[in-house]
């Protein structure tokens, strides 16, 4: 058995915002609030970012129109005696899928811990 840090990342949606900075205040906000209330206040959050496919510079992880935005958010957990990457994978995606309710997540890292 094996201790592991597990990064996911997940779809947030913000509705009635003026600005992408607002957007970003609330997904953090509502994902904190949602994780504390299932007493996973270790769960590290921030926002993700992606790369521009012509000149390879980052972007802020949000996209805003129309007063909603869509809000990518990194989470990070450690998982303690997991059998496997995968496995380890597999319960961090469960424990902050069941705090976060219908937000999509999809692992992209996970790393053993010495």
């Amino acid at each position: 058995m094996s201790n592991f840090l597990v990064t996911l990342e997940g779809a947030w949606i913000v509705r009635d915002v003026k600005s992408a900075d607002d957007a970003i205040g609330v997904a953090i906000s509502e994902a904190g609030k949602r994780l504390n209330q299932s007493s996973m206040e270790y769960v590290e959050v921030e926002v993700g970012q992606s790369y521009c496919p012509s000149c390879e510079e980052p972007l802020e992880g949000v996209l805003h129109v129309a007063g909603t935005a869509l809000v990518g958010l990194i989470f990070e957990i450690k998982i303690f005696n997991a059998e496997s990457e995968e496995h380890a994978g597999r319960i961090a995606k469960a424990m902050i899928g069941k705090a976060l309710g219908s937000v999509p997540l999809r692992v992209i890292e996970v790393e053993r811990l010495k």
